[in-house]
């Protein structure tokens, strides 16, 4: 594991260790945090902890053709329950990511510092955000880090159910529309895998991050 220190630096991805830890410390500065996206690494952390850099192996993606919606979520999608903006409130979006509630976490990894940290790439055009509205009110949504080529998902939530899948979907249609390669998802879970997603080895991820 590499330490950071003020230089603008992070080592090769290749380093990470099994689990995909490849550095601890540096600063959640917008030339840092774009540096480390672009080199297929990114921050993960919890409150009270030093700053962490991961570059898992594997690496959890959604190639944008292979999106699953299932039949009930279709349904959903043609009654027009929800309306979907893009980049109107991304501070609200992150911060209900922040603050919801999730099954076997005790805390939560966005701290205040990376929201204020993302805010800032937002301000940028860096990171982006998905907003879900049912009766003005916001009830589901995402953010993440946009590479142009790729997307690169942070976090999600929901208030009611199935809000933060029809966020979802409507950015992988976005996303399409755009002819983006990736939906970068960073590591596995259930929820992801049952919309589409699925594991590749780091090596072909940073092919395509690189556009090699």
């Amino acid at each position: 594991m590499y330490y950071l220190s003020k230089e603008l630096f992070f080592p090769n991805v290749s380093y990470a260790d099994r689990d995909g830890v490849l550095a601890i410390g540096g600063d959640l500065s917008s030339e840092r945090l774009q540096l480390a996206y672009t080199s297929g690494i990114f921050p993960w952390f919890e409150v009270g902890e030093p700053i962490m850099w991961w570059s898992p192996n594997p690496r959890m993606v959604l190639f944008l053709d292979e999106l699953i919606v299932s039949k009930s979520m279709r349904n959903i999608l043609n009654r027009d329950v929800f309306t979907v903006t893009f980049n109107q409130n991304f501070r609200d979006v992150i911060s209900n990511c922040q603050n919801i509630k999730r099954n076997g976490q005790n805390g939560t990894w966005i701290t205040n510092d990376m929201i204020e940290a993302y805010c800032k790439l937002h301000e940028l055009g860096i990171a982006k955000s998905v907003e879900v509205w049912q009766d003005s009110v916001l009830v589901g949504g995402l953010y993440g880090i946009d590479l142009e080529h790729v997307f690169c998902g942070e976090s999600m939530f929901s208030k009611v159910s199935n809000a933060s899948k029809v966020a979802f979907v409507a950015l992988v249609n976005q996303l399409k529309i755009e002819n983006y390669k990736l939906l970068d998802c960073q590591v596995y879970n259930p929820h992801l895998e049952s919309l589409g997603c699925r594991e590749i080895k780091r090596n072909e991820f940073m092919r395509i991050l690189k556009k090699e």
